[in-house]
């Protein structure tokens, strides 16, 4: 026989527990039977004292959801990531495998069916276990648990984390106050309704509380399909989810597991058979780690970070950020969103080719809308959010806006300079103003001196520039450049376009209204993607693209000329709803005519002609062969941003390749890429294919129509004859 080593306890010791023993005897037989009040009466001061104590704490229990998982799906269903403070599915009870509603009423509360919240017999017997072999025990029974958990929760949801009561710090008036609860809880509901909410709260462990999480983190399954070894495991686990973890100490977690499906067996759950070939079941784990948040996205990682700043930045989900996080973080939402998980990975598949390995970190991006609606369908780029090996990371979005038009952070990249595709709004404005399509433009003019009187109408302020320095914006001494040198001549001015010729540009612009210049961006949604201010037309060199743009705003204003004319905000989540079926506001189209259809059409036309005869002709493979499609290629002055956005009637992509880093001073001249070298990089050359690639796919999943043609333009006028196609920035 084993020696016991346990001293004798003195005298003193023992009278304090027999008093104790008497004590917690008749408060307990007190509590149950109504609280009799003749008997207390003949009971001490100081049990009256805590029978008055006991009477004055609260009997009521808000009983709310506990915190639970959020989580983000794709238009199509498909989930993208899960936000939680604590890591919680809520399911019902007829839900969860009839092996961990047993498993855990056996080894927590097997008189959970028969006490009516606290367990005058199990108070007894733990105490007199304590008294008499100086064990401790515990006498908490589930509906005292759950109590527990249930303020511990609200505490935690209210953000007051340090108001935890753990089991082992609780005071007397703890204990009161949760023996009370309890009491009070048993009269409004069933005992499997505590069951199913003591199930769906109670921790597992840091990554899994409640019984669908833990089901899903230690064996990748459901809490229905748990078998009878795997719930007796996860009820063992409760008691001392660190002691028991069977990720920490399996042999602990085993003689656990074990001891729950003995005290099956003794109380008649399961047969002696099923006993047997449990005990002999190996531990088993199937971990999934449970990734929080958009560091551990499934897929579309910078779309999911887009959408939650989306909701942080909105008062609609809260009056302050922290409200926000905490409907985030806690809510149970569910937010669908508009991306479409097939048109994602098309995008995600090129732009991670569009570099390779990809050891100078230069920047891959692709965002897709649909024009008619703003809906996001695709948006992508060749950077992991969190570090690792080998690979460029960066928590910047490179497809979005630093800040929204509120001033709050999106934790875009700021935008990249857009280039030639700037052009095309120049060429709208100038069907807007009722000129010829084809109307001849001096190319061959590459100085436009301070003084130069070009046109501005509307007045003292526009943008928030002076008349006066208006003026000197306007000014410029520079010496144009184009890409070739055999293009300094008179041009028609949709030549001059789809062969992107910066002269013919200014040639433009020289005879329209620059008031109209601005109206047309700032009507399609162009804005500076640094601090989404206007772009300010009337500074000489935005005509070609000098401020940064993101590739989000640049594929809208492009679905605007596909939409005919139409302007749609764009927007990235359709429908949200909490665990509760409650709705919450969503994003609806925010449509408006923004160009004149004649103009659209105009555009669509020539911006066609990109692809067949200009600067887009290279582009490999040939879409347009297979749908009708109008795209411009864009390239900044040091050919460190390159684009090309391109839509059909029915898809808007901006598709980017450059230099992302700090600044974004870098050239992107005489570097190898992908293991080929460029002398200078132009838009036809890496984000051509990129988009061309993608949208050969995406066009079979969107079927788009032909584009409406526009009006005949009135006769051509004489013209000299135009070389051969060649391709610009």
């Amino acid at each position: 026989m084993a020696r016991n080593n346990r001293r004798p306890l003195g005298l003193g010791k023992v009278l304090l527990r027999v008093f104790g023993f008497f004590f917690v005897s008749l408060l307990c037989g007190v509590l149950i039977s109504g609280f009799v009040v003749p008997v207390v009466a003949l009971t001490s001061t100081t049990v009256g004292g805590s029978i008055g104590f006991y009477e004055s704490l609260p009997g009521q229990l808000d009983v709310e959801s506990p915190s639970l998982s959020s989580k983000v799906v794709t238009a199509d269903g498909q989930l993208i990531a899960t936000f939680f403070a604590e890591n919680r599915v809520k399911v019902p009870l007829e839900e969860m495998s009839p092996f961990i509603r047993e498993a855990i009423v056996a080894i927590e509360d097997s008189r959970f069916y028969e006490h009516p919240g606290v367990d005058a017999h199990g108070i007894m017997r733990a105490l007199t276990s304590n008294l008499t072999k100086g064990t401790k025990q515990g006498a908490s029974t589930l509906t005292q648990q759950y109590v527990t958990n249930v303020l511990n929760e609200s505490r935690l949801s209210q953000g007051r984390p340090e108001d935890v009561v753990l089991s082992g710090e609780k005071t007397v008036g703890d204990k009161l106050r949760e023996i009370k609860l309890a009491l009070e809880l048993e009269k409004r509901f069933s005992k499997d309704q505590i069951l199913e909410g003591y199930l769906n709260i109670v921790f597992f462990n840091r990554n899994a509380y409640g019984i669908e999480a833990a089901s899903r983190y230690f064996f990748s399954t459901s809490a229905a399909d748990l078998t009878l070894p795997q719930a007796a495991l996860l009820a063992g686990l409760v008691n001392g989810p660190s002691i028991y973890d069977p990720t920490v100490d399996p042999a602990a977690a085993l003689a656990r597991r074990n001891l729950v499906l003995d005290r099956m067996l003794e109380q008649g759950k399961i047969t002696a058979v099923d006993h047997g070939v449990a005990v002999a079941t190996p531990v088993e784990l199937n971990i999934t780690p449970s990734l929080q948040g958009c560091a551990g996205a499934a897929i579309a990682t910078y779309f999911c970070d887009y959408v939650s700043h989306l909701i942080l930045n909105d008062e609609a989900y809260g009056d302050t950020v922290q409200d926000r996080e905490r409907l985030l973080y806690r809510g149970g939402l569910t937010i669908t969103t508009t991306l479409d998980s097939r048109l994602q990975a098309a995008a995600q598949q090129q732009v991670d080719a569009s570099a390779g390995d990809n050891p100078d970190k230069w920047g891959a991006a692709m965002t897709t809308v649909q024009p008619g609606t703003g809906k996001v369908l695709a948006m992508a780029q060749n950077t992991v959010f969190v570090p690792q090996d080998g690979k460029f990371d960066t928590q910047l979005n490179f497809n979005v806006d630093a800040k929204d038009e509120n001033g709050y952070d999106l934790n875009g990249a700021g935008g990249f300079q857009p280039g030639s595709t700037m052009k095309p709004f120049i060429y709208a404005e100038w069907l807007n103003e009722g000129k010829n399509p084809t109307a001849v433009v001096d190319a061959s003019r590459r100085v436009y001196p301070v003084g130069f009187p070009w046109r501005s109408s509307c007045g003292k302020v526009l943008g928030g520039y002076s008349t006066a320095q208006k003026a000197q914006n306007l000014g410029a001494d520079d010496d144009l450049q184009n890409n070739d040198p055999g293009y300094y001549r008179p041009m028609p001015i949709n030549y001059g376009l789809y062969n992107s010729i910066n002269t013919a540009t200014f040639a433009t612009a020289a005879q329209l209204d620059f008031c109209g210049i601005q109206r047309m961006v700032d009507t399609v949604g162009l804005h500076s993607g640094l601090d989404n201010a206007p772009i300010n037309m009337h500074q000489i060199g935005n005509l070609l693209g000098s401020i940064g743009v993101a590739p989000l705003v640049l594929a809208s204003a492009y679905a605007t000329f596909a939409n005919d004319g139409t302007y749609c905000k764009p927007i990235a989540i359709t429908e949200i709803s909490d665990a509760q079926g409650r709705e919450y506001e969503a994003q609806t189209p925010e449509c408006r005519e923004a160009v004149k259809p004649a103009v659209a059409r105009g555009v669509n036309s020539v911006l066609q002609d990109v692809l067949k005869l200009g600067s887009g002709v290279y582009i490999e493979p040939k879409v347009q062969s297979r749908v009708p499609v109008a795209a411009k290629t864009g390239t900044s002055n040091n050919n460190g941003a390159t684009w090309v956005a391109g839509y059909t009637t029915a898809l808007a992509t901006a598709s980017f390749f450059g230099d992302t880093t700090a600044g974004q001073q870098r050239a992107g001249q005489n570097v190898t890429i992908n293991g080929k070298f460029y002398k200078s990089l132009d838009g036809y050359m890496i984000a051509g294919p990129q988009w061309a690639n993608y949208m050969m796919e995406a066009t079979a999943l969107y079927p788009s129509g032909p584009f409406t043609a526009p009006a005949p333009p009135p006769a051509p006028q004489p013209t000299t004859s135009p070389a051969a196609p060649r391709v610009g920035p």
